[in-house]
């Protein structure tokens, strides 16, 4: 990457502090550039939010990483959380359906299986006998992308897709089957689909090909404390290096200056980054923002969001202690804030909130980024004394196909699914359970009263957990998921397109190469790659996407 002429080490500007932007400042500061980053809301790492109920320290949003591919638990060693990785104390999920618990069938690729029999118990006999017709059913072309649930009804029938498709899938993007793309969320899927003319006989070789290079060790890994304590913990390492991390500093716009415009001083060209508050200094150098959820709150791929949880944050713009000349090449002020100069920008932003920063330079980027959707959705925790409980679920929690129509869509049972919860309080029995999705989103207009008692109502059905709660949380995500419908990857393959075009400007986040931590971590990992003109990585999540699988129930 060319610089503006100056003798020191680049400085790069990243936008956005979820666990995509803190990723690529981490990954910068490897290359020697000198990084800051800005983060809208009060606190650091979005969706990934440790907090407190009862007395203990929770996940109040995604409580899970996928530990089959390294991306995510390689940052966690990287930054000092190596001890702290635990896997799942039980894998014991059930689907709530036909009026019933029933465990989780084994051995399905989200849902499909491989024969009729994986099903059984879950289906109808009507259901499990159009299983069967798959194989003397001629080919369903998929042509460059088609819908999950579209094209597993034609091959399997609406019954899979609706009792096992739609929970699983939904537990990842709290989206609708029959609109996410299978070439973008499921793309081994798409691959049989394209290989084979039977969709169970597919699945069959892909179960083969999986036990022919099967990996050890845990599929999924959470974090002692909370996977929110990752993004605080690469925000330290950041800081610990030089980086600086401004809070409650949102970007207003972007302006690239060609050589000789501006005051003069750059020599190849740099951007004007327009931000609405100074940050002054403070002496916030350690987890700054650690519980903020007032003022907006960042997502994973460093969004701004609100939520309804309210803990005491510190306000008022500041920068981190851990500027190492950070003013240096800060330009004049801007209405209400600053102007910095940088060689490069990482925007690490939602697609809402990059279309709005992008407009100017790359508009094209920005129309496409425009038109992506969001899903909201709600998490009630809740905390109960064991002591006071004639009942308690056993395994990991339940998810719940959207066909029959209750509130909560899944539910996990977050104490006997992760240690480190129990051995906090072990008489304390906490659970999460989750509402609202893409297209269904009124239930998240109640008040939180209302929510914990049809939580409470929907859990004493399944489980016959009748106690009252000690304690109750309700977590608000408002546009907190991306939605990938058919065409996903070509609408991503055309925004990078247009950014590429424009020097020194590089994005990522959950709205691009996948929903889950190892995703973003891959892709802010990609672009600060691609800033250095290395396409390996960019490359590599196109051929190779990172898919989000289904941690279990409730995530």
């Amino acid at each position: 990457m060319g610089g503006s002429g100056r003798s020191g080490p680049l400085h790069v500007v990243v936008v956005g502090g979820g666990i995509a932007g803190l990723a690529a400042a981490h990954r910068l500061l490897d290359t020697g550039a000198r990084v800051t980053l800005y983060e809208a809301s009060a606190r650091l790492g979005g969706k990934l939010h440790a907090g407190e109920i009862a007395g203990v320290r929770v996940d109040l949003g995604a409580e899970s990483m996928l530990a089959r591919r390294p991306e995510a638990v390689a940052l966690a060693r990287q930054v000092g959380l190596a001890d702290r990785l635990q896997p799942p104390a039980t894998a014991g999920a059930a689907l709530w359906t036909r009026d019933a618990l029933r465990p989780l069938p084994k051995g399905t690729v989200m849902g499909v299986p491989g024969d009729a029999a994986a099903l059984a118990g879950i289906l109808s006999d009507d259901g499990l006998r159009r299983i069967a017709q798959d194989r003397e059913l001629p080919r369903t072309e998929v042509g460059d992308d088609v819908a999950v649930g579209e094209y597993v009804a034609a091959r399997l029938g609406r019954e899979v897709v609706d009792r096992m498709v739609e929970p699983l899938l939904g537990g990842v993007y709290a989206g609708d089957a029959y609109r996410i793309s299978m070439r973008a969320a499921v793309p081994q899927l798409f691959e049989a689909a394209r290989g084979h003319t039977s969709l169970t006989e597919g699945v069959r070789a892909l179960q083969a090909r999986a036990a022919r290079h099967q990996q050890t060790g845990p599929v999924f890994m959470g974090i002692d404390g909370g996977v929110g304590t990752l993004p605080l913990a690469v925000a330290d390492a950041v800081r610990a290096r030089g980086g600086t991390i401004v809070l409650d500093a949102p970007v207003h716009g972007l302006r690239r200056v060609a050589e000789g415009d501006g005051d003069g001083s750059g020599g190849g060209g740099c951007w004007e980054v327009r931000v609405g508050s100074d940050g002054g200094h403070s002496g916030h150098s350690g987890h700054s923002g650690h519980g903020g959820h007032g003022g907006g709150r960042g997502d994973d791929d460093g969004r701004s969001d609100r939520s309804d949880r309210s803990d005491r944050s510190d306000r008022g713009g500041r920068r981190d202690q851990g500027d190492r000349g950070g003013q240096g090449n800060r330009g004049g002020r801007g209405d209400g804030g600053c102007v910095e100069r940088a060689d490069a920008v990482v925007v690490a932003l939602p697609a809402p909130a990059a279309a709005r920063l992008l407009d100017r330079e790359v508009p094209g980027a920005a129309a496409e980024l425009r038109a992506v959707e969001y899903a909201s959705m709600a998490l009630i925790t809740l905390a109960y004394r064991r002591s006071d409980t004639a009942v308690l679920p056993a395994g990991s929690g339940f998810l719940m196909p959207p066909v029959d129509g209750r509130t909560i869509k899944a539910s996990t049972f977050a104490t006997q699914k992760w240690g480190w919860i129990a051995d906090q309080d072990p008489d304390l029995f906490v659970l999460r359970a989750s509402v609202g999705r893409h297209g269904d989103e009124k239930d998240l207009g109640r008040a939180d009263e209302e929510l914990v008692d049809v939580a409470r109502q929907d859990l004493r059905t399944a489980t016959g957990l009748a106690a009252a709660p000690v304690d109750s949380a309700v977590t608000r995500w408002y546009e907190g998921l991306p939605q990938y419908p058919v065409g996903h990857h070509a609408r991503v393959a055309r925004v990078r397109e247009h950014v590429a075009r424009v020097p020194g400007l590089v994005v990522c986040g959950a709205a691009y190469d996948g929903v889950g931590i190892p995703a973003c971590v891959a892709g802010a990992h990609a672009a600060v790659d691609q800033l250095f003109g290395d396409l390996s990585g960019v490359r590599g999540l196109t051929a190779d996407p990172v898919q989000s699988l289904h941690g279990g129930a409730g995530e």
